[in-house]
């Protein structure tokens, strides 16, 4: 079990008139995390979809922001599976700056749905085992 770590800029237009980094930003993060992640479990959203017909699609985001980045900040990103169910799985995801102090942490849950029929899909299943490679429980 393991965490998918890498690292993402910071660019001028991700700041806002606030100075630092808007929060849809975050958002971006998140989407690039859990497409680097599938990846990293040997699958590719783009051969689920047109080989296996299973979408996934985000049902909740939660973002907790603890401290701002800024322009000139590096942003470590964490991501791994923390649950995994037949027709879902929990996505958890920490940010940390250059300092290696935690700025925001987030969690998505992923329901995978059939792309014809549009309802929840079991084929996700057959790939548990990619999923487990990055399946890091939660002690509660």
């Amino acid at each position: 079990m393991q965490k998918l770590t890498f690292t993402e800029p910071i660019y001028t237009y991700h700041i806002d008139f606030v100075g630092h980094v808007n929060n849809i930003i975050y958002v971006q993060w998140l989407e690039n995390a859990r497409v680097k992640l599938i990846e990293a479990m040997d699958l590719s959203i783009s051969a689920l979809s047109q080989t296996d017909n299973i979408l996934p699609i985000i049902t909740e985001t939660l973002i907790q922001y603890k401290k701002p980045f800024f322009l000139g900040d590096t942003v470590q990103v964490e991501v791994w599976v923390s649950e995994m169910f037949n027709v879902s799985a929990n996505f958890k995801f920490r940010f940390l700056n250059g300092k290696n102090e935690l700025c925001c942490t987030a969690q998505q849950k992923v329901l995978f749905i059939d792309s014809d029929t549009q309802k929840p899909s079991r084929k996700i299943v057959k790939f548990r085992e990619n999923f487990e490679k990055f399946l890091i429980s939660d002690p509660e």
